[in-house]
């Protein structure tokens, strides 16, 4: 947690630009001890009153004395990391108050929480107005850029991180807690996440969503502090993203480059990546429909379902093709390659049932060279196009074989997703080999379109109360010390049945599971909040 703002009996609080809000005067001592937001949520209840008779920020506010009754922690999803209380008035946003910035860079920040609260954006400002909101960038060598120190002092409001992420997700906690006319209480809440990836998964490839629906999820997103947006847009079913390189495996309907654009812009605003993924060298369906030579067979003819024959160059063209193409759409820095559940890979012998994979394996590798080999070295191949474009690549668990000469490439991230694939590993093999791990657990973040194969719609009861990122496979949590391998983690939509729910109920079904997710990434510890606590307060926020 990096230093924040101490609260006296008499001292100059500096917000933005160095500019002094004056002094705290009151007889005897009425600072305030520091207490996590945690305990004080414990035992009060959370936010100031509603029904306060405070003045309103944008009247004379006089300075704060033993007639204010100690500040209580704020209550938001997620909860503040900690909360220092004070006496005072709080702060409510009026009409024709201010958002100002100390940084040019913060001027979308600004604009973005001065429409929502009904303030003017007056930009770049050193002087000091009642009510004023402002934006500040700054902080400790080394803070964590997500971090930031929000000060509610006289009337004023001011937020500040290491970088405009920071400062956004300040500008979260404030309109969560201004939401309903209620008032943003006195005090410092200093906050960062507990982990970096706080994502949201969805697969577009076998149910269509609209760009609409997709563009509601982000702004839901953004105002819970996530940081990621899987698209799966391939898949045996479909292929729903416009393609200039290869239009004839693009299913209708589909996303419009220009839909595509205007989502990752909108995400952009929000501090959210864009994650985008074409599954290979299996879910190709949807590409070996309009390519049927490139499909998989077996020693007897029999073609796989999904599968390419990636012992023929054409299928690698194919996708590096999709693949080039697409990193000019989605310019973040994080993709997803896929590399799981290669249907060549499940039956007892693959050498003796596809021989035209053993003797590609053979060629390209050596004498011993196994399909396993071979498939490995696709997915190395396909990392190395996507690393020509700077990214952050990952790869589903089941996508790492085991007993392979030829090793995935070091710099894939495991995408841990479950433990019941062909040859199933722990996630401690991964994390003690040094792999970082994006924890998507199917025990508790799946959320499968009509529940085939023993899956079961997750609670955001469950997440909330049992799991934690450290639970990456069923129920059980790897030792502590890999913490840091893990990166965070993403609730996922997968619409194996795509029918069985509309994208209204879908949004509907996945709220509370993703309130639930981001509290446990921004902090994993035991929550303040019984669950029925947790879920009013969703409820009342809307």
């Amino acid at each position: 947690m990096k230093p924040g703002i101490v609260i006296g009996a008499a001292l100059a609080v500096t917000v933005g630009a160095g500019v002094s809000l004056g002094l705290w005067a009151s007889g005897g001592d009425d600072s305030a001890p520091a207490a996590s937001a945690r305990e004080q949520a414990q035992n009060s209840g959370g936010g100031s009153d509603p029904t306060s008779t405070a003045p309103r920020a944008g009247s004379p506010t006089p300075s704060p004395t033993r007639s204010y009754p100690l500040s209580q922690a704020p209550q938001t999803i997620p909860a503040v990391r900690s909360h220092t209380a004070a006496r005072g008035p709080g702060w409510r946003p009026a009409r024709g108050e201010r958002v100002v910035v100390g940084d040019p860079r913060l001027a979308d920040e600004g604009r973005l929480i001065a429409s929502e609260l009904g303030l003017t954006y007056a930009g770049e400002k050193n002087d000091v107005k009642a009510g004023d909101v402002r934006l500040a960038l700054g902080g400790g060598q080394g803070a964590n850029p997500e971090s930031y120190v929000m000060t509610v002092r006289g009337g004023r409001v001011s937020i500040s991180g290491p970088a405009d992420s920071g400062v956004f997700y300040g500008t979260r906690t404030l309109k969560q807690e201004v939401h309903g006319g209620r008032t943003a209480p006195e005090g410092v809440v200093r906050d960062q996440p507990a982990k970096p990836v706080r994502g949201f998964m969805l697969d577009i490839a076998r149910k269509n969503f609209t760009a609409r629906w997709i563009e509601d999820r982000v702004r839901e997103l953004g105002d819970l502090k996530f940081n990621q947006l899987g698209l799966h847009f391939s898949d045996d079913q479909g292929f729903r993203i416009e393609s200039s390189s290869h239009p004839e495996v693009v299913s209708q309907p589909h996303l419009t480059k220009a839909e595509v654009r205007r989502i990752v812009a909108l995400a952009a605003s929000r501090h959210i990546t864009v994650v985008p993924e074409i599954d290979s060298p299996g879910h190709l369906g949807a590409v070996i429909a309009a390519h049927p030579d490139l499909q998989l067979r077996n020693v007897r003819g029999v073609p796989v379902r999904g599968a390419v024959d990636i012992s023929k160059p054409a299928a690698a063209k194919i996708v590096d093709d999709l693949l080039n193409e697409y990193a000019g759409l989605f310019p973040g820095d994080q993709w997803n390659l896929g590399g799981d559940e290669y249907q060549a890979l499940v039956v007892s012998n693959p050498q003796a049932s596809f021989p035209q994979l053993a003797a590609a394996a053979r060629d390209k590798y050596g004498s011993g060279a196994t399909v396993s080999d071979l498939t490995t070295g696709w997915l190395n191949d396909r990392a190395d196009t996507i690393r020509a474009h700077d990214r952050t690549m990952r790869a589903w668990n089941d996508g790492f074989l085991r007993g392979t000469s030829v090793q995935p490439a070091k710099d894939l991230q495991v995408g841990y997703w479950t433990g019941k694939e062909y040859g199933a590993r722990q996630p401690v093999e991964y994390l003690s080999a040094g792999r970082k791990v994006i924890n998507y657990n199917d025990e508790y973040l799946y959320y499968v379109l009509g529940q085939p194969n023993n899956f079961v719609y997750p609670t955001g009861q469950r997440i909330y109360e049992q799991w934690t990122p450290l639970v990456v496979r069923g129920t059980t949590a790897v030792p502590s010390r890999y913490d840091g391998q893990i990166l965070g983690g993403s609730f996922a939509v997968w619409c194996d049945l795509s029918n069985s729910q509309t994208q209204d109920q879908v949004a509907a079904g996945i709220r509370m599971p993703l309130r639930a997710t981001v509290q446990k990434l921004w902090d994993p510890g035991r929550p303040a909040l019984s669950w029925t606590r947790f879920k009013a307060l969703a409820d009342r926020l809307g």
